[in-house]
C-alpha cells in the first residue's frame, strides 16, 4: 500500500487539484456483480464516464480531458458483497499545451442520476435487469444508488494524497479486527468502529473472503483520461510528461458569472450591485474575503460594523413581607 501511494503521486498524478469520489449501487443490483466479475470493470467505466462527461460539459475547451485512477472495491464492513468504485479523479481538466482549468463548485446528486442512468444502461445490455427492474428502482425514494465527493485536495497536500492512495487500495479485512476460536471452529470479527461484532463458522469466513479475491488476470485499478497508459506513454515518448501543468482557477468568478449573480440581485432588490455609489462606474471583484475576523475589522474601520447587544435585563425589589391575618 505505501509502495503504491508512492508510485500513484510521483509516477502518475500531477500538481493540480484532486477529489476523491465513491460510487455506490443498491443492494439489488449487487447479485449481478458477484456471479459475474467482468461486470465490475464496466461499473468502473460507468464511473469514469460520469465524471468525464460532468467536467468536460462544466470546462469549456475544446479538448478538455480530466484524469482518473479507479479502484473497484466488492466488500463492506463485515466482508460482504458490496461493489463500488473509488475514483481518484482531477478537480478540473487538462487542455491545450499543458494548461489546466479548476472546475466550479457542483452538487453530487447530478453526478449521482448520471451515473444511475449508467449503470441501468449497461446492465440492460447485458441482459441482467429489464425495464420493469429500472421502472421499479427509479419509482423508489431512495435508490440506493450513491456518489460521495470529497473535499478538494490541493497539489501542496502529499500527505493526504498519499494516504487516500492507499486507502483505495487496502485489503478486504483487518487481522487485528480478527479473533480466530479455534476450538469452536468460529471466527469473530469486530466493525472497525469497534462498536460491533459478527461471528462466523470458519467455511462462511472462507467462503466470504473467496468472494473477494480477484480471478486471475483482472485489473483492480485502472486509468482512465490523463492518466491512462496510452496517454501517459504518448507524454513521454515526447519527452513532455513532467512538464508542470498552468493551472487557471475555476470560473466561478468569470464575466459570465458575475453578471448572472448581479443580474438576480439587481432583479430582487432592483438595484444595480456592481454601480459604485461614488463614481457611477461599473466595479469588478479583486479578491474574496472570507475570514470572519478579516470582515469585522474591515467593517469597524468603515463604520459599517453594527453590533446589537440585548438591553440588561429589568431589575425588581424583592418582594415584601407576606402578611398574614391570623384573627377570626
Amino acid at each position: 500500500m505505501i509502495e503504491f501511494g508512492e508510485w500513484l503521486c510521483t509516477g502518475v498524478l500531477k500538481k493540480v487539484p484532486h477529489r476523491h469520489f465513491v460510487f455506490s449501487i443498491p443492494k439489488m443490483l449487487r447479485r449481478y456483480f458477484l456471479y459475474d466479475r467482468k461486470l465490475l470493470t464496466k461499473l468502473s467505466r460507468c464511473g469514469w464516464e460520469t465524471l468525464k462527461e460532468f467536467y468536460q460539459f462544466v470546462i469549456d475547451e475544446d479538448d478538455a480531458v480530466p484524469g482518473a485512477a479507479v479502484a473497484i472495491q466488492s466488500f463492506g464492513d463485515f466482508l460482504g458483497f458490496n461493489p463500488h468504485c473509488h475514483i481518484l479523479v482531477t478537480d478540473g481538466c487538462f487542455y491545450g499545451e499543458g494548461r489546466f482549468r479548476v472546475a466550479p463548485a457542483f452538487q453530487a446528486r447530478d453526478i449521482e442520476t448520471v451515473f444511475r442512468g449508467k449503470v441501468f444502461k449497461m446492465l440492460l445490455a447485458e441482459g441482467k435487469i429489464n425495464e420493469g427492474i429500472i421502472s421499479m428502482l427509479k419509482s423508489w425514494r431512495h435508490s440506493g444508488f450513491n456518489v460521495f465527493a470529497g473535499e478538494r485536495i490541493y497539489p501542496g497536500d502529499e500527505k493526504a494524497m498519499e494516504n487516500l492512495a492507499r486507502y483505495i487500495i487496502r485489503a478486504s479485512f483487518s487481522q487485528e479486527r480478527m479473533t480466530y476460536m479455534r476450538d469452536e471452529s468460529k471466527v469473530v470479527y469486530q466493525s472497525k468502529d469497534g462498536k460491533k461484532k459478527q461471528t462466523f463458522d470458519v467455511l462462511e469466513w472462507l467462503a466470504a473472503m473467496c468472494s473477494h479475491i480477484p480471478n486471475r488476470g483482472e485489473q483492480m485499478v485502472r486509468y482512465y483520461g490523463y492518466y491512462s497508459n496510452v496517454s501517459r506513454g504518448k507524454r513521454k515518448k515526447e519527452n513532455r510528461d513532467n512538464a508542470i501543468p498552468n493551472i487557471i482557477e475555476d470560473s466561478n468568478t468569470s464575466p459570465a458569472q458575475r453578471k448572472a449573480w448581479a443580474r438576480l440581485i439587481q432583479k430582487i432588490y432592483e438595484t444595480d450591485p456592481l454601480c459604485c455609489p461614488k463614481c457611477c462606474g461599473t466595479m469588478k471583484i479583486i479578491a474574496w474575503v472570507e475570514q470572519p475576523e478579516i470582515i469585522q475589522k474591515i467593517l469597524k474601520h468603515v463604520g459599517l460594523w453594527e453590533v446589537k447587544s440585548r438591553p440588561p435585563p429589568k431589575t425588581h425589589s424583592p418582594p415584601g413581607e407576606l402578611q398574614v391575618d391570623c384573627t377570626g
